[in-house]
């Protein structure tokens, strides 16, 4: 991941300087983009979004101008890096991430906005409906409730004999009262209790300290038999820190992810984001060439992998066994 981040961080670096006089000298159009957390959660969905933007023959620094804002897990910013997007006038704004795209709607009512993100936009105020948002925001939706179960699921066939959960979430205080991302929050946490059965779940919240070493001691105390990462904008930040928490504690931990497999956690089951990223790219594309975001469905992105790191499960004495092997998109060895 941080060889993904440094890389990505030059590529930005370069773009960011040469773009805007690119822009002004071709005449190129500009997209900006909001992105709530940082670089480095972002750069493993950036090829795939490169990719949907190639399929609508838009490369950038060549047809295309990008200004990138990223809020670097600071939620309290994005509404001023909205603002100044909106000064700049770009035909499109992409925003990455809920917070991101409720902050772009409140600076801009007109500018088309292009949301990805892992919530309903409708139930985020965002769109009137998924068929017709009827506004300036559409975008892509990829899967994140209706998961528990399956993971639940995975973690039994990994760790047969834990009888105790971890749920390791953020803090939805992190948000303002009566959020929508907070509700959202909330809902997963349901869902999760709801199908939980005789199995005990410790819930272990994270707030603006980034305090995780408390949240696993409270984990390791209550002798959670594994733990489920949720799906968060916040915890994405520090994906790093929280694998290796994982690892160091000796803690079987699902992940939403395939880019923290990658980076040494143990397995995860979620939405394909490159593919939404794909899909986000596809409708910058359509926007610049001229259609209305009011009339461009939502596109709810359901492409789900699982990915394993098989070096991981040994090193916790974990057992893979040849059905959830055969289920995987991708073993690490």
């Amino acid at each position: 991941m941080r060889i993904a981040r440094r890389h990505f961080i030059s590529l930005l670096g370069s773009a960011a300087m040469a773009l805007p006089r690119a822009a002004a000298a071709q005449q190129l159009p500009v997209a900006g983009f909001l992105h709530s957390g940082l670089v480095e959660s972002y750069a493993p969905n950036a090829t795939g979004f490169a990719r949907g933007l190639g399929e609508g023959r838009f490369v950038e620094a060549q047809n295309l101008a990008i200004e990138y804002r990223f809020a670097n897990g600071q939620i309290d910013q994005l509404e001023a890096l909205a603002a100044d997007l909106v000064r700049h006038s770009p035909a499109v704004i992409v925003a990455g991430g809920a917070a991101a795209a409720i902050a772009a709607k409140t600076a801009t009512a007109t500018i088309p906005i292009v949301l990805v993100c892992g919530y309903d936009p409708v139930k985020l105020g965002l769109a009137a409906s998924l068929n017709r948002p009827g506004g300036n925001v559409t975008g892509v939706a990829f899967t994140t409730a209706g998961l528990m179960r399956r993971k639940l699921g995975i973690l039994r066939a990994l760790v047969p004999n834990a009888t105790t959960i971890g749920y390791l979430a953020e803090d939805a205080g992190t948000y303002a009262p009566g959020s929508p991302i907070a509700r959202a929050m909330f809902d997963l946490r349901s869902e999760l209790l709801a199908v939980a059965g005789t199995l005990e779940v410790v819930v272990a919240e994270v707030g603006s300290d980034h305090d995780y070493a408390t949240a696993f001691d409270t984990l390791v105390k209550r002798r959670v038999g594994a733990l489920i990462v949720a799906d968060s904008e916040g915890l994405a930040n520090d994906a790093d820190e929280i694998v290796a928490l994982a690892e160091r504690n000796a803690v079987p931990t699902i992940y939403e992810r395939r880019a923290d497999v990658v980076a040494g956690g143990l397995i995860s089951y979620g939405a394909s984001q490159p593919e939404a990223w794909r899909q986000g790219g596809i409708y910058v594309a359509e926007i610049l060439q001229g259609a209305k975001p009011a009339n461009m469905r939502v596109v709810e992105s359901r492409k789900l992998e699982l990915t394993i790191n098989a070096s991981t499960a040994r090193s916790l004495g974990l057992t893979i066994s040849p059905s959830l092997r055969a289920q995987a998109n991708e073993v690490i060895e």
